[in-house]
């Protein structure tokens, strides 16, 4: 086996910490501990501890993924902001787009915003939307301003005027004014944090890059700190909302991108398991303590979108495009005013955790409904738990007498109720958007991820599962090939016309520059180029991918349009005749890592199999299952279900009517026969 960079990929999860090391020799070892919610990092370093790391000074790369951003946004927990507008423009964040989010719900009312009013003061100072100035930047506003904020104890500012991203003059100007009059905080400004237009999503974007900072900022400078106490020398590396990995440096001067950090690991090695091993298009089940995560990978890359959206505000940057509901192992179930059986959103977390965890929960969880109905074979999960079956059974016996049913009736209608809310989340990103999720693969990964594939499947009629290696720490292996991403956009208008070319190529140029200079010089790097197109007259644009020579394109403009066209009629089933436009301009650097060897790394072992009377969906009764282990299947042969499948880190549910078999991948395939 070739020579590897060795690296460490960590993801925290609401209830429990993955960690994967893989050394250079390629061998991998799986760790999981539970999450630590009040100090994330502790449970980051704990992991480490635990993986028993020699030689951690050599190891290459510690590549992150968290949902610490992100739970700053859900809690409202992060720097006080003060926000700097052109004059007239300071109530942009809270007028928004006038729209409603629920429009025949009389009772709902906007997302507060998360600067309040009286910290968004405007300045004297205008551009034009070609960069050209109309009026100069007043100075002494600016030193007005930061009396205001000073008083109000502000630790962050975003500065967001009209035009900043054709010309980012007056926006450069504030913030060496800022520094001069002693303001030692985040600045954030908004053609830095997004180049391009629509002034209330450049804002919205802006202030959340700010608002993440107090937290997120001084997170990953505990962990690099933490990470180098315990010998680490190497490269730290985050994700980024729209995939590829980024690293702590660049992530504090753009903390907004990693707001997603935490759903888009698994994803990035769903795709690259699609890139290297053909899989074709996969849909991604990542279900853990507390949320189900999914996304689809279409030509092996996960689908992105180039506007998301967080607490009810926009977030202007690349996503992609993972759809999460409140719906994990530790969802709790209850009876609502109606008396009708309900599942999540609440959770038991990691602590105290369902009834069965034995630390003192009592509420009904979808693991007390799995571990009753035999789903989780003998009960012994990760991090040596073992499960206790009698508090299990007490914890839903509440629903159990609400309800009027037996107790396994009970732990089958959570079943159900969970996996119908999953398949309805997968519908969103399939058929909603004619996409046939038959005719796709399902990935599925996470600590409960594989519980819920089989049932998954047969609810959106699917046949195909693919069960990953490391599947319970899949996100975690996931962050080992991770790119290292460089991007940029910028907001340019211009017709597609034959000699777009020679307008285009030079901003080009210029935009890769201004890339590379943050770059070593013999970095070998990809070049990727994304126009968004649209006819005029509209509003909205498509991303249309173009092939490149180092960042210079050279394509016929008949072939652009082609290619519009055809996105176009897949989507609305139509073309129109008007000519069309470039609105904005996407560029990227791309470095990727070295290379994993995929295949089963581990000879299959020996031992006969247990059996347990487990819960058929298929038959709806009790049946005997196999409990085997993931360790002693044996390459290329298929196996039957009933089976309940065993490793380190999940267990997965092979019901009656599907099949298993080991490739020489590593990957465990699953086929469900109708």
């Amino acid at each position: 086996m070739d020579k590897q960079e060795s690296r460490i990929g960590i993801d925290i999860g609401g209830t429990f910490t993955d960690l994967i090391y893989q050394d250079e020799q390629g061998h991998t070892k799986a760790v999981k501990v539970p999450t630590t919610p009040s100090s994330p990092d502790r449970g980051c370093i704990a992991a480490i501890r635990k993986a028993g790391i020699r030689n951690i000074e050599a190891v290459s790369y510690f590549l992150h993924a968290t949902t610490v951003g992100l739970n700053a946004l859900l809690e409202r927990k992060g720097a006080t902001v003060g926000l700097l507008t052109t004059e007239g423009f300071r109530d942009t964040l809270e007028i928004g787009r006038g729209d409603r989010a629920e429009m025949y719900n009389l009772k709902w009312n906007p997302p507060k915003p998360l600067v309040p009013r009286k910290l968004r003061l405007g300045i004297k100072e205008r551009m034009f939307y070609d960069g050209s100035v109309k009026e100069p930047l007043d100075p002494q506003a600016i030193k007005n301003a930061l009396n205001v904020f000073e008083k109000n104890r502000v630790d962050a500012i975003a500065v967001v005027y009209l035009h900043a991203y054709a010309n980012p003059e007056h926006e450069l100007e504030t913030m060496k004014l800022l520094r001069e009059e002693g303001f030692k905080g985040e600045i954030s400004l908004s053609h830095q944090v997004t180049g391009e237009y629509r002034e209330y999503e450049r804002t919205a974007t802006t202030v959340i890059d700010a608002f993440v900072s107090g937290r997120m900022g001084s997170y990953l400078d505990k962990i690099e700190a933490e990470l180098k106490g315990i010998g680490f020398k190497g490269l730290p590396l985050i994700t980024k909302s729209g995939g590829g990995a980024m690293t702590f440096k660049d992530a504090n001067g753009a903390l907004a991108q990693t707001v997603m950090s935490g759903p888009v690991a698994g994803a990035e090695g769903a795709a690259e398991l699609s890139r290297a091993l053909n899989l074709g298009n996969l849909i991604t089940a990542d279900v853990g303590g507390t949320s189900f995560d999914t996304c689809i990978v279409v030509n092996g890359r996960p689908k992105l979108m180039y506007q998301g959206e967080i607490i009810g505000l926009p977030v202007q940057m690349p996503w992609v495009d993972v759809r999460s509901i409140g719906a994990g192992g530790g969802s709790v179930a209850y009876v609502d005013k109606g008396g009708l059986l309900r599942v999540g959103p609440e959770s038991a977390g990691a602590n105290p955790g369902p009834a069965c965890y034995g630390r003192g929960g009592k509420l009904p969880t979808i693991t007390d409904a799995a571990f009753v109905l035999g789903m989780l074979g003998k009960g012994e999960l990760a991090s040596g738990l073992f499960l206790d079956k009698e508090n299990a059974i007490k914890a839903l016996q509440s629903l159990s007498e609400a309800l009027g049913i037996s107790v396994e009736k009970v732990a089958v209608g959570i079943l159900r109720i969970a996996t119908s809310s999953m398949a309805d989340t997968i519908r969103e990103i399939t058929i909603e958007n004619g996409i046939d999720p038959r005719e796709m693969r399902l990935i599925a990964y996470g600590g409960a991820g594989p519980l819920f594939a089989d049932l998954i499947v047969k609810e959106l009629q699917m046949t195909d599962i693919v069960l990953p290696p490391f599947a319970g720490n899949f996100s975690a292996w996931g962050l080992l090939g991770t790119d290292i991403l460089y991007a940029k956009s910028l907001t340019y208008r211009m017709d597609l016309e034959p000699r777009y070319a020679d307008i285009l190529n030079p901003v080009l140029n210029g935009m890769f520059k201004e890339l590379e200079e943050r770059l070593d010089s013999d970095v070998q790097v990809d070049h990727e180029v994304i126009l968004d197109i649209r006819y005029k007259g509209q509003e909205h644009c498509l991303p249309v991918s173009l092939e490149n020579e180092s960042g210079e394109v050279q394509l016929l403009v008949d072939q652009i349009i082609a290619r519009f066209e055809a996105d176009y009629m897949d989507i609305y089933n139509t073309t129109l005749e008007n000519p069309l436009e470039v609105v904005a301009i996407r560029i990227a650097l791309r470095k990727s890592l070295s290379k994993r060897v995929y295949g089963v790394q581990c000879k299959p072992g020996a031992g006969e199999s247990e059996q347990i009377q487990a819960y058929s969906f298929c038959k709806e009764q009790f049946e005997t299952f196999r409990i085997v282990n993931r360790n002693q299947l044996t390459l290329g042969v298929s196996i039957q279900g009933p089976i309940i499948l065993t490793e380190d880190t999940t267990t997965t549910y092979i019901d009656v009517d599907s099949s298993i078999r080991l490739d020489d991948s590593g990957c465990v395939l699953i086929t469900k026969v109708y």
